[in-house]
């Protein structure tokens, strides 16, 4: 079976959230205690032998807090020692930052944001590098968690300007170190302002594209597609997944889940990010299939959250939940037959198009049941 790509996220790895939900549900998790390199053996220990030969596991991570100047290399000797490699690197600017990042109006925190994502991207070329797939790069991810304002006014514009050339030279400063790195933007609706820039996969598009007239390649740049953040303002990640195809800008992808979509899970439109791992339902299948036509087979990063009440143990039990729940989506996507289903389309009969769906996705169960059976 071809080789598939699934990445797993530091952040999963939390002793509990804190707030209104407990701090320290799973006190072995404690940010001092597991550390980043005890993230990777715990992956490489307690994930990988429940997953298929054919799934390839990579990891992602934020520069400072996950890699750093002081780490990195402990870091990249633990991904390689375990077969893990790097799929995803971003700068949790986001902790540093709060007035907009490289976007902000205050010239001094725009260069300070600036010459933080050039550290991110210096280390993972200098120091992670030999952690890398040598067939499929990692992605460095801009997420806009920073990238955001709670006032309306002319200013905004401002900061849609700041945050193109903060981008642009993002792009510059990679691409003198080889240009071998996809780059994608992560667009997200809300957190942690009001009101976000790039808030969709269209407006990601927009700006990539108007980037390119203004002189920056557009070679493996693009979106990292996140299930979660199209969901929580009711977006379809099916039509988002055409978008994407349709610009040759689908580089990276977290496959996670609000819920609302699968009639089980709560979530969804006007929920905050609840990082829910994937789950086997009819939207998983239709974006596996457009996923198949189109060639894509790069990192499938799991961005999720354990619950609030999981122990150690259920929280690891998700993770290869979830990437054995798009893998067998995956699998029922390549059984349907196609033809047999725009047929029906072409003719109106969209109650049998809705029955072959509907199959595929008692089929995807049934191919989850086995999986995790084992």
């Amino acid at each position: 079976m071809k080789t598939s790509y699934h990445s797993v996220c530091a952040w999963t790895f939390n002793a509990g959230k804190g707030g209104f939900t407990p701090p320290d549900a799973r006190p072995s998790w404690d940010s001092d205690e597991l550390s980043t390199v005890g993230m990777i053996k715990l992956i490489k220990n307690k994930i990988a032998p429940k997953l298929p030969d054919h799934i390839k596991l990579g990891f992602e991570m934020h520069y400072d807090y996950e890699y750093n100047e002081k780490n990195a290399k402990e870091v990249a000797d633990a991904l390689v020692q375990n077969g893990i490699a790097l799929a995803m690197a971003t700068p949790g600017a986001h902790r540093h930052f709060g007035y907009g990042g490289i976007c902000s109006p205050d010239p001094s925190e725009r260069k300070e944001a600036g010459e933080y994502g050039e550290r991110a991207v210096n280390i993972a070329y200098d120091v992670l590098k030999k952690a890398w797939d040598k067939d499929v790069p990692p992605c460095f991810v801009i997420w806009n968690g920073s990238f955001g304002y709670d006032l309306a006014s002319v200013g905004v514009r401002n900061m849609y300007n700041y945050l193109k050339q903060g981008i642009a030279d993002l792009c510059k400063i990679e691409q003198k170190k080889g240009g071998e790195m996809y780059i994608a933007i992560e667009p997200k609706p809300n957190e942690g302002h009001p009101a976000m820039l790039l808030p969709t996969v269209a407006s990601a598009i927009v700006l990539w594209k108007k980037l390119g007239e203004e002189g920056i390649s557009l070679a493996k740049k693009g979106v990292n597609k996140e299930f979660g953040h199209s969901e929580m303002i009711g977006l379809d990640i099916v039509y988002d997944t055409v978008e994407e195809i349709d610009n040759n800008m689908l580089v990276h992808m977290h496959v996670n889940s609000q819920g609302y979509n699968d009639g089980i899970i709560l979530g969804g439109p006007g929920k905050y990010d609840i990082d829910n791992g994937a789950r086997v339902n009819g939207m998983n299948i239709a974006v596996a299939g457009l996923l198949k036509q189109s060639g894509f087979n790069r990192w499938k990063g799991h961005d999720m959250q354990t619950r609030a009440h999981d122990t150690e143990e259920q929280g690891i039990d998700r993770v290869i939940r979830s990437i054995l729940s798009w893998d067998a989506c995956e699998q029922a996507a390549a059984q349907v037959n196609e033809a047999e289903l725009i047929g029906y389309l072409e003719k109106r009969e969209t109650a049998k198009a809705e029955d072959i769906m509907r199959h595929a996705m008692m089929n995807a169960q049934k191919i989850f049941d086995d999986l995790y059976k084992g």
